[in-house]
């Protein structure tokens, strides 16, 4: 019996933890989830919720109309927030494996940051210190995630270009950096190989 549910845990099959939390971090119904949510102890992945703003999702004048703002514009203020982000979280609290933001807009994804550090120790001292912070005129709320493989929690659909829930899908949309800037975050560290 333990066996069998070793192997179901996670998944859809299991009808008593929360299958797109295990998976994703978040879940849609949140607390009135009729399933368990397993926050975990210890991860190396840490995520700061709803911290990403994009600015084409909240430009808006006095009256109530939307403000168009390019996709260059887009890119632009998306890459100065990566970068501040994974610098100051890298200088504090240890080497960065993966950083990840969530271009959905349901409420449980929306601006979501995941990070996924090299060493759990890290990933924890981070969480501690992070809720004690402010970024862009909000309070950081961070916590330890379950998602370790982000192959995983990624919408397949929407890295082709076919998801057709748009930004209400509840796999993850991640928004991606610019080829300059990966170069340049990732290629550098204190242990990193090439």
């Amino acid at each position: 019996m333990a066996e069998y549910l070793a192997s179901i845990f996670g998944t859809e099959k299991d009808k008593v933890n929360c299958s797109f939390y295990f998976k994703i971090g978040a879940c849609r119904h949140g607390d009135r989830c009729s399933r368990l949510h397993n926050k975990p102890t210890f991860s190396q992945t840490i995520v700061l919720l709803n911290l990403y703003r994009n600015p084409q999702n909240t430009a808006q004048t006095a009256d109530g109309s939307h403000c168009h703002v390019s996709d260059v514009e887009v890119q632009e203020h998306y890459d100065n927030f990566f970068e501040e982000v994974f610098t100051e979280l890298q200088e504090k609290y240890g080497e960065i494996e993966e950083m990840n933001v969530c271009d959905n807009l349901g409420d449980h994804l929306v601006g979501n940051v995941y990070v996924k550090f090299r060493r759990e120790e890290d990933a924890e001292r981070a969480v501690a210190e992070l809720n004690n912070r402010w970024f862009n005129g909000q309070a950081v709320h961070a916590e330890l995630s379950p998602v370790t493989d982000f192959r995983e929690s990624c919408c397949r659909q929407y890295e082709m270009g076919e998801c057709t829930r748009g930004g209400f899908c509840n796999f993850m949309h991640l928004r991606p950096i610019s080829r300059n800037l990966r170069r340049q975050l990732y290629g550098r560290g204190p242990r990193r190989r090439s």
